[in-house]
């Protein structure tokens, strides 16, 4: 078992992440479970006594990711995010790198740092195509259509999230696809 792999973070983290997108499918409605950061930090020391870089990036990522979503906390989450982003490029770890460069394109964006922001999602979107997953192309597409519309460039926001909602119904991502009309019905009003 390669260190770093998601059962070797399955493992560190007692099945935490697992147990978080399952129980946090809405982001927005993400709730603190007071078990998660010390497995997720536990996990860090293991990859880091393991010199596993790959498990590290990944166990990182969750907690910089737990910071920022669960406590809305970028101040914190931004460093974490910053490092597991270097670790997981180290490693050549390209999900683990388009799960940090999301995250920090979202901190970007909720900064008013758009240039920044559209770089860091425009690279994820090109990793995720390249891993095929296009939901989470479609997802980072939202962003990008927001980012467009507060840019000043009104016509790419559209043809962005038009390929956002292309691409969602295409993977079945029902729930994306919701947030691709909530997108379309804010950035028209």
């Amino acid at each position: 078992m390669a260190i770093g792999s998601c059962t070797t973070t399955k493992l560190a983290t007692g099945g935490a992440t697992d147990r978080r997108l399952q129980r946090d499918a809405d982001p927005g409605q993400a709730r603190e479970d007071p078990d998660e950061l010390p497995l997720f930090g536990r996990a860090v020391r293991l990859y880091q006594a393991l010199g596993g870089v790959r498990g590290e990036a990944e166990a990182l990522f969750w907690v910089g990711c737990f910071h920022q979503v669960v406590r809305r906390d970028n101040d914190t989450a931004v460093p974490l995010l910053d490092r597991s982003l270097e670790l997981a490029t180290q490693a050549g770890d390209k999900m683990t790198m388009s799960e940090a460069l999301r995250h920090l394109g979202t901190a970007a964006h909720a900064a008013g740092r758009l240039d920044e922001a559209r770089a860091r999602l425009e690279e994820s979107t090109r990793l995720r195509r390249e891993l095929g997953q296009p939901a989470g192309v479609a997802a980072n597409l939202i962003g990008l259509g927001y980012i467009a519309a507060g840019q000043g460039r009104p016509d790419d926001a559209v043809a962005i999230l038009a390929e956002a909602a292309d691409l969602a119904t295409a993977s079945g991502a029902y729930r994306i696809l919701r947030s691709v009309e909530e997108a379309r019905a804010a950035l028209s009003g």
